[in-house]
């Protein structure tokens, strides 16, 4: 069977280029081909020697999952959806800004974790994705957009890991995708714009920042461990002192002095005072008093199944006031792309569950969720427990 090259960062090429009896130095070239140009026909190779052309022919492909289907929003977000095969296919989009272009990366068919709010979590779990099916969604969405710009400029300048699928639950096929994104031979992208989005699987929190740290976002939803268990599951195994020692930890070797959480505005659940008072009393507990951290309030998407509602823009606002005030740096992400359901927490794509993910998900929405009682005036810090 050929090896799809998409599969290897480029430690992992120039091995397989000396499988095949070439200098390691070839790999550079071909990594450049790949992923700078773009280029997976082998014949098109032209600064590379015919004789290992041929080998690669005989013995390498570069492929990318086929697209099922091609979407674009009318603010210009775009969506795909990749066929990755047993009947399985995972979404891709890019968010166009100015200054900037944003592409959200799968990294599972389905996802284990089940958030509570998440469209992904209620179609269940079926497998990781291989290293060449997360790389083949930059290599694809970046080429096909500069050819549609008719440009050999770079159109992404951010990867975010926010789309299906928790990646640190697919962490060794991660790592050398992150690789291959960061390397001045392929994409070049800075530390600093790569961001891996986690629920807070800690110990590959803690396993990332010596392996390959670039940015971090922790999905956080809540502000104690009773909501965060109902609300994100994980949140049972690696509660929320645990979730944000592993946070801390991580700034020592994060290319930026801050860790973003993300925080789901849900009508009723989690949006009122009394959880941003909470929030304020948490963080500021982890960092000793120190800034450490910024929040990005997601105004929920929602999808029939959720049974959940958006907090009115309203409540989102003041809830953003109260942690500015508190000297917590917050925004509010602007919803792009819900026309084509390519919104925060919309993605979907088709999942060969093999979770029982429905029967999990009808459990838990028969437990109901009460908006938490504002605390009786003391003088004494919010309870987090």
């Amino acid at each position: 069977m050929k090896k799809n090259l998409l599969e290897y960062d480029l430690t992992g090429l120039a091995a397989f280029c000396e499988s095949l009896g070439e200098k390691r130095f070839r790999a550079t070239q071909l990594f450049r081909w790949i992923h700078q140009q773009g280029v997976g026909d082998f014949g098109q190779m032209t600064d590379i020697a015919k004789s290992f052309r041929e080998k690669l022919s005989q013995h390498a492909c570069v492929i990318a999952p086929p697209v099922i289907s091609h979407h674009r929003s009318a603010d210009g977000t775009v969506k795909w959806l990749f066929d990755v095969g047993g009947g399985n296919a995972v979404e891709a989009v890019f968010i166009p800004e100015d200054g900037r272009g944003t592409l959200c990366i799968s990294s599972q068919a389905g996802c284990a974790v089940g958030c509570r709010f998440c469209s992904t979590g209620h179609q269940g779990f079926s497998r990781n994705l291989t290293t060449g099916e997360i790389v083949a969604q930059l290599w694809f969405a970046e080429h096909s957009l500069r050819k549609a710009a008719g440009s050999d400029e770079r159109v992404i300048s951010n990867v975010v890991m926010m789309g299906m699928g928790e990646p640190l639950q697919n962490y060794s096929a991660l790592v050398p995708a992150l690789r291959t994104m960061l390397d001045d031979h392929a994409y070049g992208l800075s530390r600093r714009r790569v961001t891996v989005s986690t629920s807070g699987v800690v110990p590959f929190m803690d396993r990332l920042a010596r392996d390959c740290p670039v940015a971090l976002a922790v999905s956080l939803h809540a502000p104690n461990d009773k909501l965060r268990d109902y609300l994100v599951p994980l949140n049972v195994k690696y509660p929320l002192h645990e979730l944000l020692g592993a946070c801390i930890r991580y700034l020592e070797f994060a290319p930026r002095d801050f860790i973003t959480f993300e925080y789901c505005m849900l009508a009723g659940v989690n949006d009122g005072p009394e959880h941003a008072r909470q929030l304020v009393a948490l963080i500021r507990e982890a960092g000793a008093g120190r800034p450490w951290c910024k929040f990005n309030l997601i105004p929920f998407n929602p999808f029939p199944a959720s049974g959940l509602q958006r907090s009115d823009p309203a409540t989102i606002a003041a809830f953003a006031a109260l942690l500015n005030d508190a000297g917590i740096v917050t925004t509010v992400r602007k919803t792009r792309g819900d026309d084509i359901d390519a919104a925060c927490g919309q993605l979907a794509g088709e999942v060969q569950d093999r979770t029982r993910a429905p029967q999990r998900m009808a459990r838990r929405r028969a437990i109901p969720i009460h908006p938490a009682q504002a605390p009786v005036a003391s003088t004494k810090e919010p309870d987090l427990d």
